[in-house]
C-alpha cells in the first residue's frame, strides 16, 4: 500500500479506445473531416495552403476589406463543402454534389466581387439575379454551418430570419415593420452589414492569422515543450500533478484558444499522472476540462470571441488582452486553490514524472518557443496593429524553429542536397506546408459560424431587436442592475448550451449587452461579462464537450465529470459579477474607475482573491481540514458578501472567512 509522500513512477497508459472517443469530441466541436488521399486529397491540401498564404499576404500587403471578406467566405464555403461530409456515414467519400455546392459558393462570391460598386449601390433594390443568388448564398451559409457545427446554429438563424419577415404581425413589444426577401438579400449579401459584417471581418483578418500562428507552434514542437516544461517545473510534490495541469493548460491553451483540443492533449499525457497521484476518474476529468477551459480565457488568443470584442467596441486588441490579465490570473488562482485543497482532501501522493531534463535544461535547449508568445505583446506595445503583430509573431515562430533541428519547420538540407522530388516534398510534406494547411482547416468551422452569425447580427441591426430586447429584460428586472445582470448571465448561459462560444458571444453581444449598458455599465465591462459566461458553454451540458472528452480519456461518467468541472470553475465565474455590479469593479479589467485611482484596482483585486478563497473552500468542503455543514455555508456566504458592492458586506464577508479559518486552524491543531 502506497502512502502519501512516496514517489510513484508514471507508467499507466491511456487506452487507445479512450483516445478515439476523445477524438470524436474534438470532431464534434470542429466538425467531422474527410480524410482524402490521392489527387483529390492533394488538391484540397494545396487549396488550404493557398488560403493561408493568401491571408498572410493580405495581412502584410494592402487589400480592399470588401474583397478580403468575400474571398475569405469563398474559401470557407468551398472547404466546408469539400472537407466536411453532409452526414457522418458519407465520410471519406468523394461527392459531385459537394463539389457542385462548393463551386456554386465560389460563383456567388465572384458575382459579388466582379459587380464592384454597382453591386453595392443596388443593395436597397436588388435585381432578380441578385435575389436568386442571394437566397442561394444564404442557404449555402446555413448548410456550411450545419456541416461544421451541427443543426442548432442554422435553426437559430432561421428563427431570426422568420422574425425579420413576420415582424408586423407580432405582438408588442416584438413588432416591427417586417422585411421581404429582397430587403434581406440586399442587407445580408450585398453590404458589409450582414454576413460580411463584423464577425467575418474579424474571422478574415485576425482569427485565421492566429490559427496559422498556433499551427506553426504546434508543428514546431512548442506544445510538447510546454507540457515537458510544466512537468519538469512542478513535479516532486503531492500537489505537483494538479499544478502541472494548471500551468500546462495556460502555456498550451493560450496560443491555441481551443478548450476541447487542450483538454484532450493534456488528458492523454497527464491523466496517468493524476491517477497515480490519487485523483478519482471524475475529479481528474473535471480538472482536465477546467484546465482546457482556461485556454479560451488566456491571452494572447482568448478564443475567437476576444477579437470580436475589440471589433464590436472599436478598441485595440491590446486593450482586450490587458482587460483579460487579472481575470485570467484569478481563474488560474482559483484552480491552484482547488488543487492545493485536493492534495490535502484526498491525501495525494507524489508522482515521479521521470523527466529526462530539468526545467532549466529544457529552457536552454527549447526556450525559444517562448519568444513568439512574448513577441505578440511586444509588437503591439511598439505600435503594430493586432494583424501586424500576429503576422510578425508567426514569422518569429517560423524562424526560431530553426534554432533546434528537430523543431525546424523546413529541413534546410534539401536545398543543398536537392534529392529527387525535393520541391514536391517542400510543398506537400514539410512541416511548414502542413502547418499552413492546418491553419486554414482549423478555422473553417469558426469561419462558417461567423458567416451564419452575421445573418443574426444583420437582422438585429435591421429590426432594432437589440434595444427592444434590452427594454424587455430591464422591465422584467424592475430596473435592478443585480437582476438584470443575473438575467443576462442566464440568457448567455442558455444560448451557450446550444451553440459554440463564438456564436454565443456574437448573439448575446447584440441582444443582451445593451441592457447592461443602458443601466450604466461600461460597454467594455458588459462585453467582458458576456464573454465569460459564453465560455461556460464548454462545460455546460448538453454541449459540454470538454468534460465529455475528459471523461472519455479517464473512463469516468460524463455528467459526473461535468459536475466536477463546474466545481473547479464555479468560483472564478462568479467574479465577472464584480465587473458590472461594483463601481470599482472595472479595476479588475485594469481600468481605473471614474474618480478613482490604482488603489481601487488593488482593492478590488484583493477582494476578489478573498472571495475566491472562500468560494473555493465552500465548493470543496475543505479548508485546513474537512468543513462542517455550518462552516461550509458560512464560507459560501462570506464569498457572496465580498462579491457584493458594499463596504459593510465586504467587512462582514472577510470577518466570516477569518472566523472559519481560525476555527479550522485551532481544530486542526487540536
Amino acid at each position: 500500500m502506497n502512502v502519501a509522500g512516496e514517489a510513484q513512477p508514471l507508467t499507466t497508459q491511456v487506452d487507445a479506445s479512450a483516445l478515439k472517443k476523445a477524438g470524436e469530441f474534438i470532431e464534434e466541436e470542429e466538425g467531422v473531416h474527410h480524410r482524402f488521399v490521392g489527387a483529390w486529397g492533394t488538391c484540397l491540401f494545396v487549396l488550404a495552403v493557398i488560403m493561408s498564404l493568401f491571408h498572410l499576404w493580405a495581412a502584410y500587403g494592402n487589400i480592399n476589406p470588401y474583397q478580403l471578406r468575400y474571398a475569405h467566405v469563398g474559401f470557407v464555403l468551398f472547404l466546408s463543402f469539400t472537407l466536411f461530409p453532409w452526414r457522418r456515414a458519407a465520410r471519406n467519400r468523394f461527392s459531385w454534389l459537394d463539389l457542385g455546392l462548393a463551386l456554386l459558393s465560389v460563383a456567388a462570391m465572384l458575382y459579388a466581387v466582379w459587380g464592384g460598386d454597382d453591386f453595392l449601390d443596388r443593395s436597397t433594390l436588388p435585381n432578380r439575379i441578385d435575389n436568386v443568388l442571394g437566397v442561394v448564398f444564404m442557404l449555402l451559409v446555413l448548410e456550411a454551418a450545419r456541416r461544421t457545427t451541427g443543426w442548432i446554429m442554422p435553426f437559430v438563424v432561421i428563427l431570426f430570419v422568420v422574425y425579420a419577415m413576420v415582424g408586423r404581425w407580432l405582438p408588442a413589444p416584438w413588432t416591427h415593420v417586417g422585411y421581404d426577401i429582397g430587403r434581406l438579400v440586399g442587407h445580408m449579401y450585398m453590404t458589409l452589414e450582414g454576413v460580411f459584417g463584423t464577425a467575418v471581418d474579424v474571422s478574415s483578418s485576425l482569427i485565421i492569422l492566429f490559427t496559422i500562428y498556433g499551427a506553426m507552434l504546434q508543428f514546431s514542437g512548442a506544445g510538447k515543450f510546454y507540457l515537458d516544461f510544466s512537468f519538469a517545473a512542478l513535479g516532486g510534490k503531492p500537489t505537483g500533478a494538479g499544478r502541472t495541469i494548471v500551468l500546462s493548460s495556460f502555456l498550451l491553451g493560450g496560443p491555441s484558444g481551443s478548450g476541447v483540443a487542450t483538454t484532450v492533449t493534456l488528458g492523454t499525457v497527464a491523466y496517468p499522472m493524476l491517477a497515480k497521484a490519487g485523483y478519482e476518474k471524475n475529479a481528474a476529468g473535471g480538472l482536465l476540462a477546467a484546465g482546457g477551459l482556461g485556454a479560451i480565457l488566456s491571452p494572447p488568443v482568448l478564443g475567437a470571441a476576444a477579437f470580436l470584442i475589440a471589433e464590436f467596441l472599436k478598441m485595440s486588441y491590446l486593450d482586450v488582452i490587458k482587460m483579460a490579465v487579472i481575470p485570467t490570473c484569478l481563474y488560474y488562482l482559483s484552480l491552484f486553490l482547488m488543487v492545493e485543497i485536493d492534495a490535502r482532501k484526498y491525501g495525494m501522493k507524489m508522482v515521479d514524472v521521470q523527466a529526462t531534463q530539468s526545467a532549466w535544461q529544457l529552457t536552454k535547449t527549447q526556450g525559444f518557443h517562448f519568444f513568439s508568445l512574448i513577441s505578440i505583446v511586444v509588437f503591439m506595445l511598439v505600435g503594430f496593429s493586432p494583424i501586424g503583430a500576429v503576422f510578425w509573431a508567426t514569422v518569429v515562430a517560423a524562424l526560431t524553429s530553426f534554432i533546434h533541428r528537430d523543431c525546424a519547420l523546413l529541413d534546410l538540407r534539401v536545398f543543398r542536397e536537392r534529392p529527387k522530388g525535393w520541391v514536391r516534398d517542400i510543398l506537400l510534406r514539410s512541416k511548414l506546408a502542413k502547418a499552413l494547411e492546418a491553419g486554414s482547416a482549423g478555422m473553417i468551422n469558426v469561419g462558417a459560424t461567423c458567416a451564419a452569425a452575421g445573418i443574426i447580427v444583420g437582422i438585429v441591426t435591421l429590426t432594432g431587436l437589440g434595444l427592444r430586447f434590452s427594454e424587455i429584460v430591464i422591465s422584467y428586472a424592475g430596473g435592478s442592475l443585480v437582476l438584470t445582470a443575473i438575467f443576462t448571465a442566464l440568457i448567455v448561459w442558455v444560448v451557450g448550451l446550444a451553440v459554440p462560444v463564438t456564436a454565443s458571444y456574437i448573439i448575446c453581444a447584440v441582444i443582451a449587452a445593451p441592457a447592461l449598458i443602458k443601466l450604466g455599465v461600461p460597454d467594455y465591462a458588459a462585453h467582458m461579462f458576456i464573454f465569460y459566461y459564453a465560455v461556460l458553454s464548454e462545460v455546460s451540458p448538453p454541449t459540454a464537450l470538454s468534460p465529455f472528452a475528459a471523461a472519455a480519456i479517464t473512463g469516468g461518467d460524463p455528467y459526473k465529470t461535468t459536475l466536477q468541472s463546474w466545481k473547479y470553475t464555479l468560483p472564478a465565474f462568479v467574479v465577472p459579477f464584480m465587473f458590472v455590479l461594483d463601481p470599482i469593479g472595472v479595476g479588475l479589467l485594469l481600468n481605473i474607475p471614474k474618480g478613482g485611482s490604482w488603489v481601487d484596482v488593488l482593492t478590488i483585486t484583493t477582494l476578489a482573491v478573498v472571495a475566491l478563497v472562500a468560494l473555493a473552500a465552500a465548493a470543496e468542503g475543505w479548508l485546513f481540514k474537512k468543513t462542517t455543514l455550518l462552516e461550509r455555508l458560512v464560507l459560501l456566504a462570506a464569498g457572496i458578501l465580498v462579491l457584493t458592492p458594499a463596504a459593510l458586506n465586504d467587512a462582514v464577508g472577510i470577518g466570516l472567512l477569518a472566523a472559519v479559518m481560525a476555527i479550522q486552524f485551532f481544530r486542526s491543531r487540536a
